[in-house]
C-alpha cells in the first residue's frame, strides 16, 4: 500500500463505500439537546435523524473531530511506517482542517519520520466525496504519495456543487448562510439555487417551487461548461440529497437526460447529519471534479 487515505466525516461516505476501499473516517459529532453528543454514524441512523428534523421540527447541532480524534486515527498507520493522507471539510466552513494539522504536528514532535499529509479540500459532502474517490483512483492506480498530494491539491480546485435546500430556516438558524444572508430575512419558502466553489457558498438564484430549482440547477451546469469550454467527459458528477432518496434518483436522470454526462453509480453515499445539520432534511443537488487523469 502506498498510503492510507484518511477523510473527516464532511466526505459523506457511506460505510459500504469506506469498507470496500479501505478508507478511515473520521466522524463529526452531533446532538439534539446541546449536551449529549453522538458520532456521526453511531447512535443515530439518517432517516431518524432526518424525520427528526422534517417531521418533529428539531434543530441539531454539530461539532468538528477533535485533534484526539485524529490522533488515534492516525496512529496506527504511523507505526506500521505507512504514510497517510487525510482530506478534510473546507476551513471556511469548519475547525476540522485545524485539528487534524495539529494532530499531525504532535505525533511528529515523537515520530518525526512520519510522512502525513493534511489537504483543505475547499470541499464538502458529495464534492469531498469525489475527491476522496480519486485518491482512491490514484492509490490503486500505483501513484506515489508525492504525486498525489500534488495531483489532489491540483483538482480540488475544480470541484464545485450545485445544489438547493427545502427552506433557508436551517442555514440560517445554524449561522452558516454566509453572501445569501441578503435575501433571508422573511423569505424563508424560497428554494435558493446555492453554488459551493473555492470552499464557500454563493447564491445562484432563488424560485419558488423544488422542480424549478432542479431544472435551474442544470442550467446553471450548463452555463458553467458552456463559459468555460469544458469537456464534460473530463468531469465526474455525483448526486446527493438527505431525506428522500428517490429525489436523487430523479435528479440523476434530468441531469442524464439533460446534459451529456452521467452520474456516479459506484459511490455509496448520502448527506450526513454533520451537513445536514445545516442543510435541513431537504438538500439536493450535484457535485462534480474534474478526473485527475483527464
Amino acid at each position: 500500500m502506498n498510503f492510507q487515505i484518511v477523510s473527516d466525516g464532511a466526505c459523506d461516505l457511506l460505510p459500504e463505500y469506506t469498507s470496500r476501499n479501505n478508507i478511515k473516517v473520521v466522524p463529526f459529532y452531533v446532538t439534539f439537546d446541546g449536551e449529549n453528543y453522538m458520532k456521526e454514524g453511531e447512535g443515530i441512523g439518517h432517516d431518524e435523524f432526518y424525520r427528526r428534523m422534517a417531521e418533529d421540527h428539531e434543530i441539531p447541532k454539530t461539532s468538528l473531530p477533535s485533534t484526539a480524534d485524529y490522533i488515534e486515527a492516525f496512529m496506527p498507520y504511523v507505526e506500521d511506517g505507512i504514510p497517510v493522507i487525510c482530506v478534510c471539510i473546507s476551513s471556511k466552513f469548519s475547525g476540522s482542517y485545524n485539528s487534524a494539522c495539529t494532530a499531525k504536528d504532535e505525533i511528529l514532535e515523537e515520530h518525526p519520520d512520519a510522512k502525513i499529509e493534511i489537504i483543505d479540500s475547499t470541499l464538502n459532502t458529495m464534492s469531498e466525496a469525489l475527491l476522496v474517490d480519486e485518491l482512491v483512483r490514484m492509490r490503486d492506480a500505483g501513484l506515489s504519495f508525492e504525486d498525489t498530494v500534488k495531483k489532489a491539491d491540483d483538482i480540488k480546485q475544480t470541484g464545485r456543487i450545485y445544489f438547493t435546500v427545502g427552506s433557508l430556516e436551517y442555514l440560517v438558524k445554524n449561522g452558516r448562510i454566509g453572501k445569501l444572508a441578503v435575501i433571508a430575512g422573511d423569505k424563508l419558502g424560497i428554494k435558493p439555487l446555492i453554488v459551493m466553489l473555492d470552499g464557500d457558498i454563493t447564491l445562484g438564484g432563488v424560485t419558488r417551487t423544488t422542480e424549478k430549482a432542479k431544472k435551474n440547477l442544470v442550467k446553471l451546469i450548463k452555463k458553467y461548461f458552456e463559459d468555460e469550454k469544458l469537456d464534460y467527459e473530463q468531469y465526474r458528477f455525483l448526486v446527493g440529497t438527505g431525506f428522500k432518496l428517490e429525489d436523487a434518483e430523479a435528479f440523476e436522470k434530468m441531469l442524464e437526460s439533460e446534459l451529456p454526462l452521467k452520474c456516479e453509480k459506484n459511490i455509496e453515499s448520502r448527506i450526513g447529519t454533520a451537513i445536514g445539520c445545516h442543510t435541513g432534511p431537504f438538500p439536493l443537488g450535484v457535485a462534480l471534479i474534474k478526473r485527475y487523469d483527464a
